[in-house]
């Protein structure tokens, strides 16, 4: 658990990096867009933790499934959601990005899944 949560700020910082290199963006749009980030990375984690504890639990039992599937897909559909937000941010950051100056794309989508470039 300790290890995810050092993962997930270090992702923080690495977009937190990422949002400070746009010289035109304000701070307070900044600061919104890194909350934003943050919250959609912690929705991720809690929705795949939850989801991980049912599915470990069920054990593959099919009255299990019938009981806790609903569930499970909530569980995956909050995860998508997050990706969605985070694939969004990532556009609005793009926009951003080519008013100031041009920019590789690929390093910005890189930083933001937090692989290294």
């Amino acid at each position: 658990m300790l290890d995810r949560l050092a993962k997930m700020n270090k992702k923080i910082d690495t977009f937190a990096e990422l949002l400070d290199n746009i010289s035109n963006l304000e701070d307070k749009k900044k600061l919104l867009w890194k909350e934003i980030y943050e919250n959609a990375l912690s929705d991720r984690e809690n929705a795949n933790a939850l989801y991980t504890d049912l599915y470990l639990k069920m054990q593959g039992s099919q009255s299990d499934h019938m009981q806790v599937g609903a569930i499970m897909a909530k569980y995956l559909e909050r995860m998508c959601k997050s990706n969605e937000q985070i694939l969004k941010l990532a556009e609005l950051i793009s926009r951003e990005e080519t008013k100031a100056a041009k920019i590789d794309i690929d390093d910005m989508f890189s930083a933001i899944s937090g692989a290294q470039p």
